[in-house]
């Protein structure tokens, strides 16, 4: 799965993208949801519940966002007892995926060489790099019954992974590593934003060393090596965690960012193939929509939150 290049993340809220929108500031987006779907080349989903929503009950392919949902079923489990993050998973051969990660290499570049890592290892490569190689060796850890499982247990009844990372996918295999809503995404970063369990905090702090920023917060002024998550608001600028997908066709971002207020987003789109670009920049334009609702400015005052 490729990555996009991030843009600077000095551009600023202001800035616009060259998509007929010139002169429209992302406060002006944010109030017009269909604006910024415009001129995407397929289906722009978002959803901030209680603030902002463009087809949020559509269900699209998620590509790597969806192992959101395995990372949560582990951190569930790690929270309760059920899984020593110390324990140590060999890696096999059937774990091996070509694609993002640093387990697997390509061509004359090899990969990480160790063949034995702890789960919180292959939890933190998942979130931090999206492994592929980490993640089907979580799925086999765990099983995609559990995910399956916690998926259920937090209310999803559309979002779900199908199958583990395959590079390539046949026709013979499901078409779709993961698939699922904006909605659904939202209501489990929204949940992390607000913290109230002992797994938010472990699953947060993974999605925190995500290493691609080049989507929702490409545009936003923040730290992407600002891991610790605020403990009150308003926050200077901008603070996000995050996970990320990319596939022929498809870019998906769901998250947490903390400004003036928390607040948990999911935005996902969905094209033909070769129009991978204008969805970026359809995410991006989404994206400085959603840091306008939660970015310190002129506006009602939001009160400090201790936590």
């Amino acid at each position: 799965m490729s990555r996009e290049t991030p843009a600077r993340p000095d551009a600023g809220l202001a800035g616009t993208l060259d998509t007929g929108l010139a002169g429209t500031g992302a406060a002006g987006l944010a109030d017009m949801p269909d604006a910024f779907g415009e001129g995407c080349p397929g289906t722009l989903a978002v959803c901030v519940p209680g603030l902002l929503a463009l087809n949020e009950d559509v269900e699209l392919p998620l590509a790597s966002t969806g192992k959101l949902l395995l990372l949560a079923a582990l951190a569930q489990d790690i929270a309760s007892g059920a899984v020593d993050p110390a324990e140590p998973v060999t890696l096999l051969e059937e774990d091996r995926a070509g694609g993002s990660g640093l387990l697997t290499g390509s061509g004359e570049t090899p990969g990480l060489s160790a063949a034995t890592w702890t789960v919180a290892d292959l939890a933190l490569l998942t979130a931090a790099v999206s492994d592929n190689t980490a993640t089907n060796a979580l799925l086999r850890r765990l099983g995609l019954d559990r995910a399956d499982a916690a998926a259920r247990g937090l209310g999803m009844a559309r979002t779900r992974i199908h199958d583990r990372i395959r590079e390539p996918r046949l026709p013979v295999h499901p078409p779709a590593f993961a698939t699922g809503t904006a909605r659904e995404l939202a209501s489990l970063t929204t949940a992390l934003a607000h913290g109230h369990e002992p797994w938010h905090g472990l699953l947060l702090g993974w999605m925190a060393h995500n290493t691609d920023r080049g989507l929702v917060p490409a545009l936003l002024p923040h730290d992407p090596e600002d891991r610790l998550p605020p403990r009150a608001v308003p926050y200077p600028g901008v603070w996000v965690a995050n996970k990320t997908g990319t596939d022929t066709g498809t870019r998906a971002d769901a998250g947490v960012i903390v400004g003036a207020r928390r607040a948990g987003y999911a935005v996902l789109a969905h094209g033909p193939a070769g129009s991978e670009h204008a969805l970026v920049q359809a995410v991006r334009r989404a994206g400085l929509a959603i840091g306008s609702l939660v970015q310190p400015g002129p506006g009602p005052a939001v009160g400090a939150e201790q936590r």
